[in-house]
């Protein structure tokens, strides 16, 4: 079944009074694009993280937030009171030499490099912290991954919709084809004995049969219709297959652009040609939602 390349899931955890917070967005991409947030102390773990986004995700542009705050205020950065000092100091001279004094707010001198620094982990929390990020990451992965199958089942029922939209118009095609060339027969026929009424000369029927032929072989759609219907086919095959199948989709659907357009220039005809630009709107359409398909 396939499967749609948006989705969004979410997960969870509180330890030691520490509440993690992660959540995962994805949006179509034609290959894996990964946009990773972290704490900085956890940021050792980006390559842990992009494995498994890699490993269960495939396609689509990935946006993985994770959020770490204290629930009992504990302090989760360390404040370097010399680099502090050293920041109020500066500014303190500056403004003895600038003018009247002003107000310092050590908040915003806070978020200078240096003031806050990161504790360092020792390896026994890293590991810990390591199963807890792991954790999370696979059951955020799961609401994201069941989101989109979800959403993977209404974009199967309605590229099938597409298909069989295409397919019936391509049926109309089919029985058209056959009178194109008996119309074009009579048409020529009627040309021909009027041109001999008043020119006074004759024309063997073998003549005109030869002409009919060239004509129904220069129009015969026969093999781009047979082509088109095996692109349909194709079609409702890959979409109940598990593997990603969105690439193989897209390049079907460009395929089956190609046989309208050659059906179209081929036929020579108003009504085929009225049914092909019909079709070829529901295969823009295909082509377009097949673009979020893993």
């Amino acid at each position: 079944m396939i499967r749609s390349m948006t989705g969004y899931g979410a997960a969870q955890h509180v330890e030691g009074g520490v509440c993690y917070a992660l959540e995962i967005r994805s949006l179509n991409n034609r290959y894996v694009k990964l946009s990773l947030k972290l704490p900085e102390h956890l940021q050792f773990l980006e390559s842990d993280i992009d494995r498994m986004l890699r490993a269960r995700l495939v396609r689509g542009t990935v946006t993985y937030t994770l959020r770490v705050r204290s629930e009992h205020g504990s302090v989760l950065r360390r404040i370097n009171s010399a680099a502090l000092q050293e920041y109020v100091d500066q500014l303190s001279r500056v403004e003895a030499s600038n003018g009247p004094p002003s107000t310092i707010d050590l908040a915003t001198i806070a978020l200078l490099p240096g003031v806050c620094d990161v504790p360092e982990l020792d390896e026994e929390a890293r590991s810990r912290e390591r199963d807890i990020v792991t954790n999370l990451t696979d059951r955020a992965i799961d609401a994201l991954s069941a989101m989109r199958r979800d959403e993977g089942e209404a974009l199967l029922r309605e590229l099938l919709g597409f298909c069989e939209s295409i397919r019936s118009l391509l049926a109309n095609c089919a029985t058209r084809a056959p009178k194109v060339i008996e119309e074009y027969h009579e048409r020529l026929k009627s040309r021909v004995g009027t041109l001999m009424r008043t020119g006074g000369f004759e024309l063997e029927a073998e003549g005109l049969m030869r002409e009919v032929a060239i004509y129904a072989e220069r129009c015969d759609i026969s093999e781009e219709i047979a082509r088109l219907t095996s692109h349909l086919d194709q079609c409702g095959v890959l979409c109940e297959r598990e593997e990603p199948v969105g690439r193989t989709l897209d390049f079907l659907s460009q395929e089956m652009l190609r046989e309208a357009n050659t059906i179209a220039s081929k036929s020579n005809d108003s009504v085929i040609a009225r049914s092909v630009v019909e079709m070829k709107g529901w295969v823009d359409r295909l082509k377009e939602q097949v673009q979020n398909v893993v």
